[in-house]
């Protein structure tokens, strides 16, 4: 096939996106606003589906490597109470469907399974815009441009490709989380390091919660969610480390002592996360030449199905380039055909933040697991 794909956005997405049409044969070229793979960290452990993540990675031909990055009995489960009570313990028999990996990892891995020259690191886009018959031209910070007759948006959720097709923006969802770790903790930390199981540890009250991963090296990286206006956290001063940990803390002082210190105590500056929607069954109408996978396509509040869906998305787009040669329209209706209506129930069925967090917490997010 002759065309040549843009992709913008180097995240999960876009890098499966490439990958599949380079095993079949097409060409395809990354641009990437950051300017290396190691430019910020790359987030904590993903849960990889078995019926879209580890199908995606299947047909990128990686599942076999996918599976070695794969940290054992992370799919364990463990709720407790305010109180620091256990409330339901689940321990991963190593039969779970959806192992734990790595972020970062992953990213690495499918950023190696790339040509060289593959991704342009230090591009970030400033401007998009149709050049009729179905091409367009993207322009860059240092100057440059490119234009192409594929055109694909991976670039997540305030993507500078989405204009050319929806007026959608992404609405706060009333619901932020705090990022931070704890390290070493089995040393550093081992009264948390007891309080955590081998997988996720959640820890939920109306209106807060907080939830902790057990990583790679005694890492606890724990996130702290809070139903709070946007300017509430305004008011909290990131820039110094120890003040905001302390601030964040504040607001579970009804909590066990034990439970506020997985975050009291983290070793990380403590990173605000703002989260964000789109409207659940967004779609557009067919625009030549250009679409969306991912966040940039379908973005939703965390639910365990995100990256899947960037995964998945970037295989089923992959295939229908492939399986269109010469015909980009047919590729992009046939993949569109399918991924609104997938990305609606995944976006309507997933974990609901204001549900977990609502009144009954913890207690409907134990009924959820029974079920």
């Amino acid at each position: 096939m002759s065309t040549h794909v843009t992709i913008i956005g180097a995240g999960l997405g876009g890098l499966t996106l490439a990958r599949v049409l380079h095993v079949h044969g097409i060409a395809s070229t990354v641009y990437e606003a950051e300017t290396s793979p190691a430019a910020r960290a790359q987030g904590g452990l993903l849960d990889i589906r078995d019926y879209n993540g580890q199908l995606a990675l299947r047909d990128a031909g990686l599942y076999e490597e996918f599976r070695s990055l794969v940290l054992e009995g992370r799919q364990a489960t463990r709720v407790l109470s305010r109180d620091g009570e256990v409330l339901l313990d689940l321990p991963d028999d190593g039969t779970g469907p959806n192992p734990e990996v790595p972020r970062g990892e992953l990213r690495q891995l499918l950023l190696d399974s790339l040509p060289e020259g593959t991704v342009r690191w230090g591009h970030k886009v400033t401007g998009v815009r149709g050049l009729g018959g179905g091409r367009h031209e993207v322009t860059f910070a240092d100057g440059t441009a490119v234009e192409t007759e594929l055109l694909v948006g991976a670039d997540g959720a305030w993507s500078r490709v989405r204009p050319l097709l929806s007026g959608a923006t992404p609405e706060y969802t009333g619901i932020s989380f705090m990022e931070t770790q704890l390290l070493d903790a089995d040393t550093r930390h081992p009264d948390s390091a007891k309080l955590v199981c081998d997988g996720s540890t959640m820890v939920l009250a109306p209106g807060k919660g907080v939830l902790v991963h057990r990583e790679r090296g005694g890492t606890l990286h724990t996130w702290v969610m809070l139903a709070r206006p946007r300017d509430w956290f305004d008011g909290v001063d990131f820039s110094d480390s120890a003040s905001a940990l302390a601030r964040i803390a504040d607001e579970f002082g009804d909590w066990a002592p034990r439970l506020t210190a997985l975050i009291a105590d983290g070793d990380t500056a403590p990173v605000p996360r703002h989260i964000h929607a789109l409207p659940a069954e967004h779609r557009w109408d067919r625009v030549p030449g250009v679409t969306l996978l991912g966040d940039a396509a379908h973005l939703t509040a965390p639910n365990g199905e995100g990256a899947n869906l960037a995964l998945y998305d970037g295989a089923e787009l992959g295939k229908a380039v492939a399986a269109h040669p010469g015909d980009v329209e047919a590729a992009l209706t046939a993949y569109e055909r399918a991924m609104f209506p997938r990305s609606a129930t995944a976006a309507l069925e997933g974990v609901d933040l204001h549900e977990m967090l609502g009144d009954d917490a913890p207690y409907n997010l134990i009924g959820m697991f029974a079920e």
